[in-house]
């Protein structure tokens, strides 16, 4: 949901002063192409997104290889119209030190979207696109209505159904989860 309050688009410096108004403290917004919008995940997204992070969170720890996390802003140095919060980022490096405030100055290795309700197809590959632009590795996009995952690398796209597995590639080295997995609710499939 775009936030109109003022003409043209913000800059990140003028979205820092937004997100600081107190009526924003316990909003989670993002910049993109100098537009506010804001995230707000339903419990159908919250779920898949869970099921996902819980599967890598597990990976990461058992294999002892980078770490995830989800919801957290990220900022390109020079790139004065965005600020982007994948839904899940996973980072191979764990000798870069953790940002304590603000946003995270480099992107994730792989970044994962869930495709909310408001979501449109065309703002899912915009947001794999500008991913890959700028330096993600890999993009995992989930369209839950469809149960298939879109997996991104910057040289090729492949679409997975519930019927096959995902696999992290040498991004997320040994990873591998069958992508009807994410789209279980306890037993159940959604």
């Amino acid at each position: 949901m775009a936030i109109p309050e003022k003409t043209g688009t913000y800059t990140v410096d003028e979205f820092e002063t937004f997100l600081a108004k107190p009526e924003n403290a316990d909003r989670l917004f993002e910049l993109i192409h100098g537009e506010i919008v804001e995230k707000v995940p339903t419990q159908k997204h919250g779920l898949l997104t869970g099921n996902l992070f819980g599967f890598i969170w597990s990976h990461t720890r058992q294999k002892g290889v980078g770490f995830v996390v989800m919801e957290v802003r990220h900022r390109v140095p020079g790139d004065e119209h965005n600020d982007r919060i994948p839904d899940i980022s996973y980072y191979a490096d764990t000798d870069k030190p953790l940002v304590e405030r603000g946003p995270v100055p480099y992107l994730p290795d792989l970044a994962i979207e869930v495709k909310s309700p408001d979501d449109t197809y065309n703002k899912m590959r915009e947001k794999a696109d500008y991913y890959l632009t700028n330096g993600v590795r890999l993009v995992w996009l989930v369209y839950p209505e469809k149960r298939l995952v879109v997996v991104r690398t910057p040289d090729s796209e492949d679409i997975l159904t519930e019927n096959d597995t995902l696999d992290g590639g040498d991004v997320l080295p040994d990873f591998k989860l069958s992508v009807r997995d994410i789209f279980m609710k306890g037993n159940q499939l959604i």
